[in-house]
């Protein structure tokens, strides 16, 4: 007997998080499946904030135009407008919840200003907003009713209609969501939960590229099991390279946040030259796709490892009381901002693009919802604008919650039972080197021919490699038993192949996605769509 539950949330972060605590309002039974601890999460990761229209001098209008400007003709105008009008509401209810904001000495919210922004309108807890965020929001969760939190429980895959009934047609009308199944990491046991409604909260996809600013974590769960129910996934090829992640001296990478840009920071090429007003109007606070590519381009013309950020004049020589995180970060990499420039390249960062989603959260299979970095809502087109991505995920989560209450209460007929999982004749992995292997493998491959820039070539050998790792990834999955490093390489890999395929749709160059083959914009943008038509392995 499988455990019933009225919503399975799959992920901890701001999304998952107010998903959460929206539907405990409305007297729900709810699981938050996390794979880790509740507080590792990308939201636990955001430095810079959440940007919201809350001072006088600010207006809706700027905010929806800065996120157009950014989208570079692939937002959704009326999606853009929903979430930037919703959000002052939602950012109260965080600040409910015991989120705390820095006020200046008036006691005004102390507004920050990133790349792509013509306002302050940052609000932010120094340069830890997320971890306030995801702090508070846990803190929440633990008291509110009918939640339960399953920390160390990786999802593998939805249970859909589909996959129980053969005269069921994957993604048709009569096909939806019925549960998960999932991995207890600690104890190597796989269970069966059922559900009226799954909400993916997984956040993004940054362990797909060998540098990336994301923790291990993103791994590109929630994308890679909506597709393999039959959901549509839109725009995947547009993934966010942030500009400025620390070039550490032992090789690390470590995210310094746009808003060291927005306090007067200063981008150089090794000479010492500031360059960005090369590239664009806005100099440093060009958007992020502009910043990347030109980082990109002055290394590569230089042959410098990495170019520098200037940060010795931000906010007046008190860049340790700004940016505390950051500060500490650089200086156990050896290396002090108030008096040194910071060694500095672009890592793959945010994932624009991803489950295709309404207003509501609502995905194209029924009963299947995702919120946050997981789905593609039409706010971020090509380009996301800094610090939109944990207002959208508040809002959505409001809406979503009203959304997949009407379908819980709609939902008829009885529970099916649900199957429990089969390991069958699989025994237990004798070679785990095929994974570390083919982990590295696939990371390279992405970073070498699905980066910042593309060409028509590079994609297709990308798909070929991605093609044959998947052969074996998908052998080793059948033959051995299930562990979380062979299921997140499992769903890298079919993250990758979505990437590419959806680059490949794109005969022109926009935003994120920058092809040699097709070095101009198309009169008519179109969004990259893929959708799997029929179960297979």
């Amino acid at each position: 007997m499988s455990e019933r539950f009225d919503a399975i949330v799959v992920g901890s972060g701001i999304g998952g998080l107010s998903f959460a605590l929206s539907l405990a309002r409305r007297g729900m039974s709810i699981a938050v499946v996390t794979k880790k601890t509740g507080a590792e999460s990308n939201t636990n990761w955001a430095q810079g904030g959440i940007a919201c229209v809350t001072d006088r001098t600010d207006d809706f209008e700027s905010h929806v135009q800065d996120t157009l400007t950014a989208g570079d003709g692939l937002c959704d105008v009326g999606a853009v407008r929903h979430i930037v009008e919703q959000g002052p509401a939602r950012v109260a209810e965080l600040i409910a919840w015991g989120v705390k904001f820095e006020n200046g000495p008036d006691g005004r919210p102390d507004l920050g200003r990133e790349g792509g922004h013509s306002r302050r309108r940052i609000l932010h807890a120094r340069d830890m907003t997320g971890r306030a965020i995801e702090s508070a929001l846990l803190r929440a969760v633990a008291v509110a009713p009918g939640v339960r939190m399953l920390e160390h429980h990786l999802a593998i895959d939805l249970i859909t209609r589909s996959k129980l009934d053969p005269s069921v047609e994957m993604g048709e009308p009569k096909d939806r969501v019925l549960g998960i199944h999932v991995l207890d990491t600690r104890e190597g046991v796989v269970t069966t939960m059922a559900a009226k409604v799954v909400i993916l909260a997984t956040g993004g996809v940054g362990q797909v590229y060998q540098f990336t600013t994301n923790p291990d974590i993103a791994t590109g769960d929630g994308v890679a099991m909506a597709y393999r129910a039959g959901a549509e996934v839109r725009d995947m090829e547009m993934v966010q390279f942030h500009p400025t992640a620390l070039k550490a001296p032992d090789g690390g990478r470590a995210l310094i946040s746009e808003a060291v840009r927005g306090e007067g920071g200063v981008l150089r090429d090794l000479a010492g030259r500031a360059f960005m007003s090369d590239f664009h109007p806005l100099a440093d606070l060009a958007p992020r796709d502009v910043v990347a590519r030109a980082i990109d381009a002055v290394m590569k013309r230089s042959g410098a490892p990495h170019v520098l950020l200037d940060a010795t004049g931000v906010a007046h020589g008190g860049f340790a009381q700004r940016f505390p995180h950051i500060h500490e970060t650089c200086l156990k990499a050896g290396l002090n901002p108030s008096v040194q420039h910071l060694p500095v390249v672009p890592a793959a960062h945010y994932l624009c693009g991803g489950v295709a989603t309404d207003l509501a959260g609502r995905t194209t299979l029924r009963g299947l919802y995702a919120v946050g970095e997981v789905a593609c809502t039409g706010l971020h087109g090509a380009n996301r604008l800094a610090s939109n991505s944990l207002l959208e995920a508040v809002v959505l989560a409001y809406d979503g919650a009203e959304a997949a209450q009407a379908e819980v209460s709609a939902f008829s007929g009885e529970w099916p039972e649900l199957p429990g999982w089969v390991d069958g004749s699989a025994g237990d992995p004798d070679e785990r080197v095929v994974l570390s292997h083919n982990w590295d493998e696939l990371r390279r491959t992405m970073w070498d021919y699905v980066g910042i820039v593309r060409s028509t070539k590079r994609l297709q050998r990308a798909r070929t490699r991605i093609g044959a790792l998947a052969d074996e990834v998908r052998d080793y999955y059948w033959n051995f038993k299930v562990e979380p490093r062979l299921l997140e390489l499992r769903n890298l890999i079919q993250v990758a192949d979505l990437i590419v395929e959806c680059a490949l749709q794109r005969k022109e160059s926009r935003g994120l996605h920058h092809t040699l083959d097709y070095p101009h914009k198309s009169d008519s943008p179109v969004h990259s769509s893929v959708r799997r038509k029929s179960v297979k392995a």
